[in-house]
């Protein structure tokens, strides 16, 4: 449906649980479903859910979560049967878990894909409706006030046209994701943004591999700024805060360069604020001191520098056997392997360890060439 056709488009405001539960039985029998949440989170961890929309061919949803709570019929829609069309999923994953205690599942992400029909990661919304359906999205309501009552006559068409052009842009991306057989891999790959939806303490152990200065760090204040990101992630989920209002990756890197031994010398480090000292500064210095009694069998291992050997040439041969084959498969290479994972088998390989190459579908892409690569380069 082009957006030229709809002067104003059509959809139910749903506020209470009995009309929630029409809905979805309405949209029970359908075979892909069209979702999309505005929320807030400039002061908090956490989303704040402000709007849910539901789209199915022939009817559109707009739900008020500041009026009506998820029902048992709308956790059943969400993990039933039907395609759950979502484009850039991660945000909206989280406030479907904050508000529904479910994700929606099974789940096509139209930015993932976008990303298997074109040499384009991460193409915007506005973008991907004017590829496939030559129209222009309006952006005016995109920073409005959605928790705001009542919405807007604007706001709503806003909302409601997201989901509306969503159906009608994935018709356009499935065809073409038949046609080349990579139907399967972006389902895949969906899936797998399900599973790694939310936080947990193993993820939160890794966070510190996100620090593209690692290399400068030794093990042992590595294991600082390990245990400090690590800290500092569960407790803004337990606070509810957003992750700089408590201490930023700058700071906390800052604080493992200086190792302070005491308030004095953490008082020193850059960014550190006297409110932290008094606040954080006793928990801090503990983690320090606790990587400074770490035995060296039990520090992480040295971060290689990327601008050196034999790092560096490794890198580069098995960086140029990705993008070889994303080129021959017109895809981009970051949906085929990110850095952070070319890195992760480049390290491996220089430890001696067997590297984990890809499986799935990427292993069937990928690892004759990435074995050649590191063959060639070691």
């Amino acid at each position: 449906m082009l957006l030229s056709l709809i002067d104003s488009p059509t959809y139910q405001w749903i506020a209470t649980p009995e009309a929630l539960d029409a809905a979805c039985a309405r949209m029970a029998g359908a075979d892909v479903i069209a979702l999309d949440t505005e929320f807030f989170r400039e002061k908090t961890f956490y989303p704040v859910p402000a709007l849910f929309q539901f789209a199915v061919d022939g009817a559109t949803y707009l739900v008020d979560p500041l009026r009506v709570a998820c029902t048992a019929a709308c956790q059943t829609l969400l993990q039933g049967d039907a395609l759950k069309l979502i484009h850039a999923c991660s945000e909206d994953l989280e406030v479907f878990q904050r508000w529904a205690g479910t994700l929606p599942a099974p789940l096509m992400d139209t930015q993932v894909a976008q990303g298997f029909l074109g040499d384009v990661p991460g193409m915007g919304f506005q973008k991907l409706v004017a590829h496939w359906l030559n129209e222009a999205l309006p952006k005016e309501e995109t920073r409005s006030d959605w928790l705001k009552r009542p919405l807007s006559q604007a706001q709503c068409d806003y909302a409601a046209l997201d989901v509306i052009c969503l159906l009608a842009v994935w018709k356009h991306q499935a065809r073409a994701l038949a046609q080349r057989g990579r139907m399967g891999w972006a389902l895949a790959q969906c899936q797998t943004l399900v599973d790694q939806a939310g936080r947990s303490s193993a993820q939160d152990a890794r966070w510190f591999t996100r620090q593209r200065q690692l290399w400068r760090l030794t093990p042992r204040q590595i294991e600082a700024y390990r245990l400090m990101t690590a800290w500092r992630e569960g407790e803004i989920r337990r606070r509810d805060l957003p992750r700089n209002w408590l201490a930023s990756d700058k700071m906390l890197f800052a604080v493992a360069c200086a190792m302070p031994k005491n308030r004095f010398e953490l008082a020193e480090v850059e960014d550190v604020k006297p409110s932290l000292v008094k606040k954080e500064g006793d928990t801090l210095l503990a983690m320090v001191k606790t990587a400074q009694q770490r035995s060296v069998e039990a520090l992480p291992a040295a971060w290689p520098d990327p601008a050196r050997p034999p790092f560096k040439p490794l890198f580069k041969a098995l960086k140029k056997a990705v993008s070889q084959r994303a080129e021959a498969l017109g895809m981009a290479p970051e949906m085929l392997m990110r850095r952070r994972d070319i890195e992760a088998v480049a390290m491996q390989a220089l430890a001696g360890e067997t590297p984990r190459l890809p499986g799935g579908w990427r292993g069937e892409c990928l690892n004759e060439s990435l074995t050649q690569a590191l063959k060639e380069a070691l």
